[in-house]
């Protein structure tokens, strides 16, 4: 068992009955876990040639920008459609009843940045690859993505690393 699972509050029956949601705000809120879980993050990528890092929002956005701080590198916000000031690409992807889009400001990646995509949990990894494929059309390539948390049983692990991309985890759950 991973040590982040003690700070991971797991709450019953959220948002549906069956479904156990895996709240890691307590992990955040922790000034023991935080730093920690930071400081494991960055120790994986410290040398790999990763360029930028692109949080997921939001709180990729905690896990990223703190990341990119410790590297030394730029951080890119990947958010929800209709939430960017500037230009953007932007990618569609299929939600359980319906679509949504992410966009990133088309000047965020340089031709061949190396991009790390970080989020708190990958599930179906829908907006994981929405996420990746968003990277790959502004011009970037993606290696590597990380997540506080892992539902295999879900299989977005799984497919990120078919698509070429490398999968860091800090914890996983079987069922949902």
């Amino acid at each position: 068992m991973s040590w982040v699972k003690e700070y991971i509050r797991t709450i019953p029956d959220h948002p549906i009955p069956g479904i156990m949601f895996r709240d890691v705000t307590t992990i955040f809120e922790s000034d023991v876990a935080y730093p920690k879980m930071i400081d494991e993050l960055v120790s994986q990528y410290r040398d790999k040639g990763i360029n930028k890092i692109a949080g997921i929002e939001a709180r990729g956005f905690i896990l990223g920008g703190a990341m990119a701080h410790m590297l030394g590198i730029g951080f890119i916000t990947i958010r929800k459609k209709g939430k960017l000031p500037y230009d953007t690409h932007s990618e569609e992807y299929e939600l359980e009843y319906g679509k949504d889009a992410l966009e990133i400001h088309v000047d965020a990646i340089n031709e061949g940045d190396n991009i790390l995509i970080v989020d708190d949990l990958i599930a179906t990894g829908g907006t994981a690859i929405a996420a990746l494929n968003l990277i790959n059309k502004a011009g970037g390539k993606v290696t590597d993505a990380c997540f506080i948390v892992d539902l295999p049983e879900l299989k977005g692990s799984t497919t990120l690393r078919n698509k070429g991309c490398a999968v860091f985890t800090l914890a996983e759950y079987k069922g949902l």
